[in-house]
């Protein structure tokens, strides 16, 4: 699957973060056929029939880990098995969650567990994996960020924040990488509406734009993802439309790309109709 991989008889192994369901689920369902698996998340009962899916399926070894990755001592444990792992190929930081509700009226605790699952636990996994990689001059990374990493929304601060820094922190490693020169390939996958429970849960009403051609399915976001990893590609957004929409917003003046965010909040506020004091959460194939 991977561009650079050696020729060798093992089969190499990918380890996916928020494995449990959605784009996680996916690319463990994609990478199946030719890898050993390495499946983490929080749930362990899904993970264990996604396992038995796959196992039954394919000629894979399946490896289940449960682990809440904002919790200091389930983070180690997750780092060292990726910092030790010989055959390791990819490493996929799926994990995360987003929250709906304004920032000061949101629990705390909420929001710190957010910074710590899409910064630190990115920091942390892929520090243990770019030091099993570059010295093998082998491997990929793929940071699964947003397009609100580049559009911004009122009523998800740190979920844009945090996903503005995981395309930030790819982007410098991506040079960081090039200027070695390695092989070791990192990307940040910036899908927008994704069919998954994410959004569901969220209160986000499909019918509003899937009309417009705006939501995809999981396996469209991860088939993107892996053409990009093939073709060595630092950021992949997939759909022409959102494309097109992040093109638009990095260039235009600042004035009138925060016009166009408060209009699209206000609209979303009335779609969701959610009271300023609530938070509504749900973990991404945590």
């Amino acid at each position: 699957m991977l561009t650079n991989s050696p020729r060798q008889a093992t089969r190499t192994l990918v380890a996916i973060t928020g494995a449990s369901s959605g784009i996680g689920a996916t690319f463990a369902r994609k990478l199946a056929p030719e890898h050993d698996l390495l499946l983490i998340a929080r749930r362990k009962d899904r993970l264990q029939q996604l396992a038995i899916e796959l196992s039954s399926a394919f000629p894979s070894r399946i490896e289940v880990m449960q682990a809440d990755l904002t919790n200091e001592s389930s983070l180690a444990a997750v780092a060292d098995r990726i910092r030790f792992e010989e055959r390791l190929a990819l490493l996929v930081n799926n994990a995360g969650f987003g929250t709906v509700g304004r920032f000061w009226e949101a629990p705390l605790d909420t929001q710190e567990a957010m910074h710590k699952l899409h910064v630190m636990a990115t920091v942390r996994l892929t520090h243990a994996a770019l030091r099993n990689m570059v010295p093998r001059d082998f491997g990929a990374i793929v940071n699964v960020s947003s397009v609100a990493a580049f559009l911004h929304n009122a009523g998800s601060v740190s979920y844009g924040a945090t996903k503005s820094w995981m395309t930030a922190f790819t982007e410098g490693l991506y040079l960081e990488l090039q200027g070695l020169p390695s092989k070791v390939v990192v990307q940040a996958l910036c899908p927008g509406f994704t069919y998954s429970e994410f959004h569901s849960a969220l209160g986000v009403e499909r019918d509003q734009l899937a009309g417009a051609g705006f939501w995809m399915t999981a396996e469209q976001v991860v088939d993107a993802s892996l053409a990009g990893l093939r073709k060595h590609k630092p950021f992949v957004i997939p759909g022409w439309r959102y494309r097109l929409l992040t093109t638009l917003f990095t260039k235009i003046p600042t004035a009138f790309r925060l016009a166009a965010e408060l209009a699209f909040s206000r609209a979303r506020a009335v779609r969701t109709q959610l009271p300023s004091g609530d938070a509504k959460q749900l973990g991404n194939g945590e």
